[in-house]
């Protein structure tokens, strides 16, 4: 690890200031420690924030919640009225990582966190989300656990976190704030973006800017499930993950909300196949739609080719299972 400054912010206003001056933002830092151990984040000044007042989780008007950034995701997942208005939530936070990680990670920084493709991390590889310009060893090499939508000819790696897929299908908006310009109120779809030409940029985030909280709309109608297919029972990162909400009435689908990880660069929202369910008679025949809807763009990589069919798969037992 490369030596660096620290600076510890005990307000907003503080951690601004020191942001607009450089810097990264640590809270748990459950990834960006990991990350300057292998030196493939080498900042030079860290502000922590973790003593911010960004913990609480409040009820809305509109009757959704605000969660503070720095809720960890131990406690969010266990808290009563994510498991009662927002259990795909719940159960995607517990579907992550490890007890002690989930303890220690915070809200906004398991929005943040960054791939774990194995060349991003190896320093000796070609990784242009790591080093602009050098090029994409996954591309042609062991890529198993990458991208099979939305991926381009720089960079086909895997957005990790299960909680922003579920917090994609529930409509999530991310809270931010910058110096002098007060909040920021950004839809969590366009919070990332696609790795196009610029791998390396994956958020909208301007320099400095500081998510503070994320808000929930009121609950989506019908029943909820998160599902994720994983090579072990915990610990491990999507293949696959699934976040649906489903509304039927009188045999017909009313409403439709799918999300999925494991599958793109970021939490990927299928609106084709949400569309391809609404109004259509809850059955294979719709089910089927909807997978062909979502996965009519997706292109395997050699390793990778099976996603294809295990996303199919997974999304028409999820439909099945909630429509039953």
């Amino acid at each position: 690890m490369k030596p660096f400054d620290y600076a510890r912010a005990e307000t907003v206003d503080e951690a601004l200031a020191a942001g607009a001056s450089g810097g990264r933002y640590i809270a748990g830092g459950t990834n960006l420690i990991d990350l300057m151990k292998l030196q493939v984040e080498t900042p030079t000044r860290l502000i922590d924030i973790s003593r911010l007042a960004l913990d609480g989780v409040e009820e809305t008007a509109a009757g959704g919640l605000r969660i503070g950034a720095l809720v960890p995701n131990s406690d969010l997942a266990a808290h009563p009225l994510i498991r009662a208005r927002y259990p795909m939530l719940s159960r995607a936070l517990l579907a992550g990582a490890s007890a002690q990680l989930r303890n220690k990670a915070s809200t906004a920084g398991n929005l943040l966190q960054r791939t774990r493709c194995y060349y991003f991390y190896e320093t000796a590889a070609a990784c242009n989300k790591r080093e602009p310009g050098s090029g994409c060893d996954a591309i042609g090499g062991f890529n198993r656990i990458h991208a099979v939508l939305g991926a381009s000819a720089s960079c086909i790696a895997t957005h990790p976190s299960d909680m922003a897929v579920a917090l994609r299908a529930l409509d999530t908006v991310v809270v931010t704030a910058l110096p002098d310009r007060g909040e920021r109120r950004i839809a969590l779809g366009d919070l990332y973006r696609l790795p196009g030409d610029t791998p390396e940029i994956e958020t909208n985030l301007e320099p400095g800017e500081l998510i503070i909280a994320i808000e929930l709309p009121a609950p989506p109608p019908g029943r909820q499930l998160y599902r994720k297919v994983r090579d072990r029972a915990s610990y491990a990162f999507a293949l696959v993950s699934v976040a649906a909400a489903i509304a039927v009435e009188d045999g017909a689908v009313t409403s439709a909300r799918l999300a999925f990880g494991g599958l793109a660069p970021m939490p990927w929202r299928s609106a084709e196949a949400e569309t391809a369910l609404v109004g259509k008679p809850a059955g294979t025949e719709a089910f089927e739609a909807a997978a062909e809807a979502l996965l009519r763009d997706a292109r395997g990589y050699g390793h990778n080719d099976f996603k294809i069919v295990l996303a199919r798969r997974t999304l028409i037992a999820c439909l099945r299972d909630l429509t039953a």
